[in-house]
């Protein structure tokens, strides 16, 4: 007999808003599928609020609001039978952080958690990184986004530690970041990964997606170092219109994929990494599927 069921991820980030909604199909003697149904992204850039003001803006609580609202409408037209939602960076450092979450409540009666770092890694590990890389590989994990950039090193299949960083795409924008974030996150990872002869890097967010996607490659093949490294001079040289006109870049992304870059550069060279791969996973599939695993104990 065929089971079908859906579910939904939101992720409030420091530089854009999410909903994903995930088909998950059960057939009698066969893998279980997880089809994306529907990814919906709102650029609403909390971070520029938070990191340069502490608060979130009157404009933009009420902007975030309104997602919440159509998101539930969505979810309540594609009849979902859980969701989760989770706020992180710029929702964790705005003051009026937990007034959002109760005002999300009332306004649009969507429940939302405020998660740290370490949370992050561990729901993004419970979308089965590991399948997609190889099982008895090491390899360190890099999830970049506004606020905060996720490391976690896997070896084997098991998590051996994970660390988050205010080490952000926008925070670095408006220059609210000193040296010693990045310090502390290089001794971090050169610590962490220095008793492994052989590590593997695997990215993810929109920013190494969309770099991925412009290079052209097959799903599964990862990026070089030398390949990314050409893509951030060529970043570098143009204008915030040239890589919006020429790169197709859109307006929220042609700013902040340069620090992003640059993160992914500095990591992979910190951890020894030749190359990253791209498997197009992130904390929304994550909460999928450890909706779908709650759902089954």
């Amino acid at each position: 007999m065929l089971s079908i069921k859906k579910f939904a991820a939101i992720d409030i980030g420091s530089n854009a808003v999410r909903l994903l909604i995930s088909t998950i199909t059960e057939p009698d003697n066969k893998p279980v599928t997880f089809k994306k149904t529907s990814l919906v992204r709102v650029p609403i850039r909390l971070g520029q609020d938070v990191f340069t003001k502490a608060y979130i803006s009157d404009e933009n609580s009420q902007r975030v609001v309104d997602t919440m609202k159509a998101f539930g409408l969505l979810m309540k037209s594609h009849k979902i039978e859980d969701y989760r939602a989770c706020a992180t960076s710029a929702m964790r450092d705005a003051k009026n952080g937990e007034a959002m979450v109760n005002l999300i409540s009332k306004e649009a009666n969507i429940d939302i958690e405020i998660i740290d770092g370490s949370d992050e890694a561990f729901i993004i590990a419970a979308s089965d990184l590991h399948t997609l890389v190889g099982n008895n590989k090491t390899y360190l994990y890099v999830d970049v986004g506004g606020g905060s950039t996720e490391f976690t090193l896997f070896s084997h299949g098991k998590i051996i530690d994970s660390r988050s960083f205010k080490l952000g795409t926008v925070r670095i924008l408006n220059n609210t970041i000193n040296d010693d974030v990045w310090e502390e996150a290089e001794a971090w990872v050169r610590f962490i990964t220095k008793p492994y002869s052989r590590i593997e890097m695997v990215g993810s967010g929109g920013n190494i997606n969309n770099i991925f996607k412009s290079s052209n490659k097959k799903l599964g093949n990862p990026l070089s170092y030398l390949y990314l490294s050409s893509y951030y001079q060529l970043l570098n040289s143009l204008t915030y219109e040239e890589r919006i006109s020429e790169l197709s870049l859109n307006e929220d992304r042609a700013d902040v994929i340069i620090p992003a870059t640059k993160i992914y550069l500095s990591a992979m060279k910190w951890s020894r990494s030749k190359s990253v791969h791209v498997p197009k996973i992130g904390l929304v599939d994550g909460i999928i599927k450890s909706l779908y695993n709650n759902s089954k104990s």
